[in-house]
């Protein structure tokens, strides 16, 4: 940058230009500060990516042209095993009252934190335990990440349409699904729910005449946290629905996902009334197991207590 700047000064002769980019503009300064706010984002990517290119390797050498078929079990249970073991290692994660998942079809419904790594650690679960698969609807920003498609498919994540979501489900699988998404991601405080009017998963669940699962995680929200809510940040997310604040972690507290009863398909019911039905469920899960306001050293601090209710 110094040879570069005084090649500059020389050239349109202006002064003291290697302190004014340095100081000003220094286009390396932009790069570590993103780095130093997105160093989670990052660091789960470097997660992913081995794994994307290791896949990619594995389909080209067996020459697999189906990215659903039997073929990736064997890559599903690697990732499902690291991910159990990562859960296990950072957060002590478990999970309580499996039993409540279906043998058949459901939808399941998550409140969407900072990240959604607690609905990660709970799909490697069950698939590691009961080899049941389970699909899950991303946004398609994150779908579209480059080098990440091939591990997105062959684990279910895609930015599935409702259609797609009904039919996925009358063939027998588990579909997850997160109403408040990014904008609960981005902004949510101390556990809120951010669903708005969305009914889609109502609708979906009706149409495939499937049960709603609905799923909590203590301690969520102290995994990580992010910085950046303002009315503006806000409002820019609203207008172009790409954008994601700068978040720090991870924190080693103690995750446990509470999976309540389902609740059954009615065709009496509306969507309306059905996702309403679901946010109360979520939200009684919440208030029974999570103390209110989040404390990240209280959290870390019940990794070690082993007397908790479960009930």
């Amino acid at each position: 940058m110094s040879w570069f700047s005084q090649i500059l000064e020389n050239w349109i002769s202006f002064p003291f230009l290697e302190e004014y980019l340095t100081s000003v503009v220094h286009p390396l300064w932009l790069l570590k500060l993103l780095i130093l706010l997105y160093s989670p984002v990052i660091a789960l990517f470097l997660f992913i990516w081995p794994f994307s290119f290791l896949l990619h390797i594995y389909k080209k050498m067996n020459n697999q042209q189906e990215s659903d078929s039997k073929f990736w079990e064997k890559p599903r249970k690697l990732v499902a095993l690291v991910t159990d073991i990562v859960g296990k290692i950072l957060f002590g994660y478990e999970v309580i009252n499996m039993e409540h998942i279906p043998k058949g079809p459901g939808v399941i419904i998550y409140y969407h934190s900072v990240t959604s790594t607690d609905y990660s650690f709970l799909v490697a679960k069950l698939f590691k335990e009961t080899q049941r698969h389970c699909y899950s609807v991303v946004d398609h920003v994150v779908y579209h990440v480059p080098g990440l498609k091939i591990f997105f498919d062959t684990i279910g994540l895609k930015d599935f349409s409702k259609a797609e979501c009904v039919e996925i489900l009358k063939n027998g699988h588990l579909m997850g699904i997160s109403p408040g998404g990014g904008r609960e991601a981005n902004f949510s405080n101390d556990y809120s729910l951010m669903w708005g009017k969305r009914t889609g998963f109502a609708q979906i669940a009706l149409e495939a005449k499937v049960p709603i699962i609905p799923i909590f995680t203590q301690n969520v929200c102290e995994a990580y946290r992010n910085i950046g809510k303002t009315r503006l940040t806000r409002w820019l997310y609203e207008k172009t629905r790409f954008l994601y604040l700068p978040l720090y972690g991870p924190f080693p507290v103690k995750l446990r996902t509470y999976i309540g009863e389902p609740i059954p398909y009615d065709p009496n019911i509306t969507a309306a009334e059905l996702a309403e039905k679901t946010k109360i469920a979520i939200e009684n899960l919440r208030d029974k197991y999570q103390k209110r306001p989040g404390n990240i050293l209280r959290a870390i601090s019940e990794r070690f207590d082993k007397h908790y209710k479960a009930n």
